[in-house]
């Protein structure tokens, strides 16, 4: 399993390795989902609030999301495909 970490700031995979954001990881690691959110890091705070697999957290990203884009989604919304953050099994990581 990845560290929260690696899993909020990782960009694509290669086969069964996550490629993680070496720069955004040692910025940004130790922000809450809550202060990513604030900061307009959508896709980051998302990721975080899956890891954590709290739905209060996912309801605060697309509440703020929402406000800042101007749209209506919803916890029922396609939000996995709109952030581009699905859940995968992975033990390894490679950071750039």
């Amino acid at each position: 399993m990845l560290s929260r970490e690696d899993f909020v700031f990782t960009i694509g995979y290669d086969g069964p390795t996550a490629v993680v954001d070496s720069q955004a990881k040692q910025r940004y690691g130790t922000c809450s989902t809550r202060e990513l959110a604030e900061q307009g890091f959508f896709r980051a705070a998302y990721a975080s609030a899956v890891y954590a697999k709290d739905q209060e957290a996912v309801q605060l990203v697309v509440d703020s999301y929402n406000t800042i884009a101007g749209t209506s989604y919803t916890l029922d919304s396609p939000l996995d495909r709109l952030f581009g953050v699905f859940p995968v099994e992975v033990n390894r990581s490679i950071v750039l």
